[in-house]
């Protein structure tokens, strides 16, 4: 079983940058497809990025141009370096273990982080 564990979350003015860190230990000998979701208060988790087996990068239209999701594998890390970012980008981000199906729906995903607060001021 894969464990996630997120960082890198915080208070940032509109306009910053933050970069988002997830961790993968335990069966991770084989590279995992990997998605970036995000949660704000009320409101469903909905898709920001994923990066397939072959290392293609997948954005939401809402972040495209502004995030960069990428991966170290000799670390089994991904990375979310997000920038211009929005007081609409506040919320709970998560990374996911893909499972197969459809890239853009939470439901393709099994192994979740417990998330990460990203907090953007106006």
């Amino acid at each position: 079983q894969v464990q996630l564990v997120e960082s890198g979350g915080g208070l940032v003015q509109a306009g910053g940058s933050l970069r988002l860190s997830c961790a993968a230990s335990g069966r991770t000998g084989s590279r995992i497809p990997l998605g970036w979701f995000r949660q704000a208060p009320g409101k469903e988790r909905e898709f920001v990025a994923a990066i397939k087996l072959v290392g293609t990068t997948i954005y939401a239209n809402s972040v495209k141009g502004r995030f960069t999701m990428s991966r170290d594998n000799a670390k089994n890390t991904v990375f979310l370096q997000m920038n211009s970012l929005k007081p609409e980008d506040t919320a709970v981000y998560y990374c996911a273990t893909f499972g197969g199906g459809n890239y853009y729906s939470n439901t393709s995903y099994n192994v979740w982080g417990q998330g990460t607060q990203v907090t953007v001021s106006s």
